[in-house]
């Protein structure tokens, strides 16, 4: 069976089977939760697909011991909309194609390998971690043969899948899409938002007082025209 999400804002009932949370935070500090929502929002405004943020994948239909949430993953294929779960039986087999994870100092490495080895058990085709703490990036991607590649650096790397840029020039990670665009904190895009918001208001107002002006000189011109048949005259001759 293939669902599809039910509407942009309603959710499905809650299946016991397949709980939504473990309860845990999404972040350990803020520098993680920023990052996190930085490449989850910026490639979830770039393409027509589902991406979610520490969202209950669950690969295996009967078998709700096997999850896990990523920090970010995108089901390329898949419609976005309310899920309580990535339930992948439901979602057409799609498994996520692409993974983020992004670092805390509470991870552990036994808990990375785990992660990878479920990733690659699993379908996953791009696998990529970034530490903020030490402006560090990785990725592991799928070959021809099926097995994970690792990328020793990421800068300069380009996702096979989404297309983003990853550069580690300056130190800091810096992701651009297939435009070149950066992409950029919530708070940029929210001000940016709000100023494209305003530039449609200011054309609507314009096209508004153009259209009233319009209607203006229409009335005038039909006065004009009434007081000359009045006259005798023809406003048309």
């Amino acid at each position: 069976m293939v669902a599809q999400p039910q509407s942009a804002t309603q959710l499905p009932p809650r299946d016991p089977v397949y709980p939504e949370s473990d309860g845990k935070p999404m972040a350990d500090n803020t520098k993680q939760f920023d990052a996190i929502v930085l490449i989850k929002t910026n490639i979830d405004d770039r393409v027509p697909d589902f991406v979610a943020g520490d969202h209950f994948w669950y690969p295996v239909e009967g078998r709700p011991d096997i999850v896990v949430a990523p920090d970010v993953f995108v089901a390329i294929g898949r419609p976005k909309g309310p899920r309580r779960s990535y339930r992948q039986w439901v979602e057409g087999g799609v498994a996520p194609q692409v993974v983020f994870e992004v670092l805390s100092p509470s991870n552990t490495l036994r808990e990375m390998m785990d992660k990878a080895a479920f990733y690659l058990q699993y379908g996953v085709e791009e696998f990529y971690l970034y530490d903020p703490d030490n402006e560090t990036a990785w990725g592991h991607v799928r070959d021809e043969s099926g097995r994970h590649q690792k990328v020793e650096t990421l800068d300069g790397w380009v996702s096979p899948r989404l297309g983003i840029r990853f550069d580690l020039s300056g130190g800091a990670l810096v992701i651009y899409d297939r435009d070149g665009q950066r992409f950029e904190a919530p708070s940029e895009l929210r001000k940016r938002a709000e100023e494209e918001a305003a530039k449609a208001r200011a054309e609507s107002a314009r096209a508004e007082a153009e259209s009233a002006r319009a209607d203006r000189e229409a009335e005038r011109a039909r006065r004009l025209a009434e007081k000359l048949r009045a006259a005798g005259l023809d406003p048309d001759a």
